[in-house]
């Protein structure tokens, strides 16, 4: 059976685990795990995607994440292809380290946040690298020590997670601690997979013998209205792809018309021109390729020159800009 698309929208839960090809250790030791922190404290804010939990394992590791505007596929991309290279280079190996793909899941808020946050830094302890919570405190490759003030990781959201339990610092981690003491005992937990109302009801089975109608994908944390809307705006996505193609559209036709708004050269607005008129011509049509297109952040990088982290702040300028401008290209545009 094929597998399904993953799912990747900017602002979005996820959350995200990486597996060792044949259950294989992706961490051999402590230079292996500060590597891979470096580079989340590098990429994390150039992409910015936000972190709110996560614990490395010797072969998987677990996190929860919330995309960026370039969503979570780039940030993955970049993380785990200079990884790889550079676990190889260190340890004289070659060929795969991780199992298949990433996998990813999109996660409905409430009620799964903090259960999910619960959960990921109770690996650990399922997985006894460690025996006690006062250990895990003390873990410094888990987000439950940063969340304890043990460690400090400057990319590391521990605000939005704290602060669901008080607005005071010492209270909030007391009442955080005691919540992830209640988790200790509650194992696996198959209901924060993908999928999960169907999960928590009881299974596929359980839903037709009560002739429930829920809709489910394993892609997808969440109850049905929150499933269907994920999909509806995937499907959206695609749909505007297909239209605007059906019409004629492609990058040289958005780029025509964008230099006759701005009454510029066509090679102007593929340059790395930094002209107050040129980076508003740039920023447009990132935007516009981004959005009708589907043309992707690494694409875009590659037609202007621009680093891929530029091209997501391009894209939200030229989003403002088309709202304002009131040319015929950009209202039909906008009004599909």
């Amino acid at each position: 059976m094929p597998r399904q698309a993953r799912l990747d929208s900017p602002g979005v839960l996820h959350h995200v685990m990486i597996r060792g090809i044949e259950r294989r250790n992706i961490f051999r030791d402590v230079v292996d795990r500060n590597d891979f922190i470096e580079r989340l404290t590098i990429l994390l804010p150039e992409t910015r995607t936000l972190c709110y939990a996560w614990a490395f394992m010797s072969n998987h590791a677990h996190f929860l994440f919330r995309s960026g505007p370039s969503g979570i596929a780039y940030l993955m991309r970049k993380l785990l292809t200079g990884y790889v290279v550079s676990f190889n280079r260190r340890h004289r190996r070659t060929g795969q380290l991780f199992q298949n793909r990433y996998k990813s899941i999109i996660c409905q808020e409430e009620p799964y946040f903090l259960e999910l946050v619960r959960y990921i830094h109770l690996n650990p302890v399922r997985a006894k690298i460690v025996s006690t919570l006062s250990e895990l405190d003390r873990y410094p490759y888990s987000g439950h020590s940063t969340l304890m003030g043990k460690k400090e990781r400057s990319w590391q959201d521990t605000d939005s997670v704290l602060g669901l339990f008080s607005s005071d610092l010492s209270k909030s981690r007391k009442d955080y601690h005691s919540f992830v003491k209640d988790g200790i005992d509650q194992g696996q937990r198959s209901d924060l997979a993908g999928g999960g109302l169907i999960r928590s009801l009881g299974g596929w089975r359980e839903i037709r013998d009560q002739n429930t109608r829920v809709k489910g994908d394993q892609r997808i944390l969440g109850d049905s209205a929150f499933v269907m809307s994920i999909l509806a705006s995937t499907q959206e996505h695609y749909d505007r792809k297909t239209l605007m193609k059906s019409k004629g559209y492609t990058l040289d036709t958005i780029v025509e018309h964008i230099a006759a708004l701005y009454g510029i050269q066509k090679t102007d607005i593929l340059s790395k021109g930094r002209q107050k008129i040129t980076v508003a011509a740039r920023s447009l049509f990132c935007f516009l390729a981004s959005r009708y297109l589907g043309t992707t952040i690494t694409e875009l990088a590659r037609l202007t020159g621009m680093a891929p982290s530029a091209i997501s702040y391009a894209v939200i300028r030229g989003k403002k800009t088309a709202e304002e401008k009131k040319h015929p290209l950009l209202m039909e545009l906008l009004n599909n």
